[in-house]
């Protein structure tokens, strides 16, 4: 089995260093760049599984490169920051990142969300390679990661909101909890990880043209999880 390839762009070299090292110790191939462009010209030959990113680059704007690999790349991004406000991470999230990890961090919790992130998308990528889903006027396309309205336009997801969607298309009329949400996308469960699933379900309700006032096809169940009610058929 190919090792995964995890590219690593921070400008700090000590951080590249510890990064690349505990991630080789794990399995995993490393590639490391302390410039976005030579970062963004070494993408045009790559094709990493997990791109990490920190965001005070010395020579673009991080969520700036973060929102164009989340759209253009099928790789994870997941960004890793001096930046710990909130308002950081939600940009960062809404932004397409699959996963914020602040500065300082414990390498072996770097592996761990490497690992959790891969997990996921293999499971992604098998589940959808034949399957469609039809719901409240929509039609899911997981093998494409769209969306398309009874107009035939269509509506682009990421490869984070297409799992959490699915998720919701398998358990209509269920009530998904956190703690199963954290069990299927792996991650630690806290503050930061509801974040980033809050991040996700916001982000899904505006592609489905949802009311954020009152939503009605995901619904808050406060303090326990989301519950999708619409109806669901697979092709």
């Amino acid at each position: 089995m190919t090792q995964a390839l995890v590219t690593i762009l921070d400008d700090e070299p000590e951080v590249r260093q510890l990064l690349s090292q505990t991630l080789e110790e794990a399995g995993f191939r490393t590639q490391t760049f302390g410039r976005a462009r030579e970062f963004e010209i070494a993408l045009e030959r790559l094709s990493p599984d997990v791109c990490l990113i920190d965001l005070s680059l010395p020579d673009t704007d991080g969520l700036a490169l973060v929102h164009r690999l989340a759209a253009a790349s099928g790789a994870a991004v997941i960004i890793i920051s001096g930046r710990a406000q909130v308002q950081d991470r939600v940009a960062g999230l809404e932004l397409g990142a699959d996963d914020y990890i602040t500065k300082p961090f414990d390498p072996i919790e770097v592996v761990a969300r490497i690992r959790a992130r891969l997990r996921v998308g293999t499971r992604t990528t098998e589940l959808a390679s034949s399957t469609v889903a039809q719901f409240s006027g929509w039609t899911a396309y997981f093998d494409r990661f769209v969306m398309r309205d009874t107009d035939a336009q269509e509506v682009s997801i990421s490869q984070a909101e297409a799992e959490v969607l699915r998720l919701f298309l398998e358990n209509p009329k269920r009530l998904i909890s956190r703690a199963q949400m954290q069990e299927t996308f792996g991650g630690v469960a806290g503050e930061s990880f509801d974040r980033a699933m809050d991040v996700r379900v916001s982000r899904l309700r505006t592609k489905l043209r949802e009311d954020p006032k009152n939503p009605q096809l995901i619904k808050t169940i406060y303090g326990a999880g989301y519950i999708f009610l619409g109806d669901v058929t697979w092709d």
